[in-house]
């Protein structure tokens, strides 16, 4: 892992202890836009959960420049492109970051102005990746 976002990591490492991250996210996430919950309409939730734990983490290392997450982050934006097995149009993608950050507000007791910058910066290299590709 690259050093360049080992505090996103640290922080996300937080999120996760606090039980129930994922499943806070994907609540504010479907409440944003009644499209969103049409996306999510077929979800396994059990399998989306894993996946979304293991994508954040790999999300954070890419955005560092970590040649190991190149793979399989560009993997998860050829399945969100427009002709991937769940595409995502870009317009959600600010929802997205929004409801991951608001997340991480709620979860991560330690969490600074600072740290949540960071995130925003990190996260929007990923999602702006993920809009540019469909």
């Amino acid at each position: 892992m690259s050093t360049g976002y080992d505090d996103l990591q640290v922080s996300y490492g937080r999120c996760l202890s606090t039980r129930g991250f994922i499943g806070r996210f994907y609540e504010i996430l479907l409440s944003r836009d009644p499209g969103l919950a049409l996306l999510f309409a077929t979800t396994d939730f059990q399998k989306q959960h894993m996946a979304l734990r293991r994508g954040i983490s790999l999300a954070i290392s890419w955005a560092a420049g970590d040649g190991m997450a190149k793979r399989p982050v560009d993997e998860m934006i050829r399945v969100h492109a427009r002709t991937g097995r769940a595409p995502v149009p870009p317009e959600y993608y600010a929802y997205w970051l929004d409801s991951l950050l608001q997340a991480v507000r709620e979860r991560d007791d330690q969490l600074t102005p600072e740290l949540e910058v960071r995130w925003r910066e990190a996260m929007s290299a990923v999602t702006h990746a993920f809009a540019v590709a469909y």
